[in-house]
């Protein structure tokens, strides 16, 4: 393997549209690594309301430079966390 194992290597190459789009057919997008400083907003966010409606999630992700998607994903991810510790 070349110098970069380990790395998540891309479906189609270099046409591959970016980080943001799944390549290829049935193709996945790569995951995306929080910074401390977003993972400490979402967990903020997170212990004020459980559940983020559309304008306060376009707001967050604006803030944070994340997509509203990203925003959305680690909201339900979060919830089930919770859900499995209780």
């Amino acid at each position: 393997r070349p110098s970069g194992a380990g790395q998540p290597v891309p479906e189609e190459g270099p046409e591959c549209p970016g980080p943001e789009e799944p390549c290829g057919r049935g193709g996945r997008r790569l995951r995306t690594a929080f910074s401390a400083e977003q993972l400490s907003t979402l967990e903020s966010s997170f212990q004020r309301q459980q559940y983020l409606g559309a304008a306060e999630r376009r707001q967050l992700a604006g803030r944070m430079r994340l997509s509203e998607v990203q925003i959305k994903t680690w909201f339900q991810n979060r919830r089930m966390k919770l859900k499995r510790q209780l």
